[in-house]
């Protein structure tokens, strides 16, 4: 019976330490990827952007963790999303849930939706933001 409890609590606990699938991108979106960081400088991260930057016809979906928001001068930020934002992109948005109504925060809430559907199809939270500057200014 021992036997048995311990081959249980290894499966279990085996199941808890499989790691998420990597995102994989298309040629297309990394040559996109590519383009908007091109002769830019990545600087330090940071926690949050203004939402002038987030209106959604700014966001780039690079792949089902990554997104990025062009800003003024050129400045793009790039945000590898938490688990969960799986089919962006793909007939669905991602829609925002900020803390704030003056930016977009790590640690806010993206949703997936199919908006012809009017379905949540997912939901993860935004990391950081990486700030890409042109690098002359």
């Amino acid at each position: 019976m021992r036997g048995i409890s311990l081959l249980l609590l290894g499966a279990i606990i085996g199941s808890c330490t499989t790691t998420a699938p990597v995102p994989t991108r298309t040629a297309e979106r990394e040559r996109q990827y590519e383009q908007l960081i091109a002769g830019k400088v990545a600087g330090p991260a940071q926690a949050c952007i203004p939402t002038i930057t987030s209106h959604s016809n700014d966001m780039v979906i690079i792949d089902d963790r990554t997104v990025a928001f062009k800003a003024a001068g050129g400045r793009v930020y790039v945000n590898h999303l938490g688990p969960g934002c799986d089919n962006i992109g793909m007939g669905n948005s991602l829609v925002t849930r900020q803390s704030a109504a003056s930016s977009l925060c790590r640690g806010d809430i993206a949703q997936v939706q199919n908006l012809a559907a009017r379905i949540t199809v997912g939901s993860c939270t935004f990391g950081d933001f990486t700030p890409y500057s042109p690098s002359g200014g």
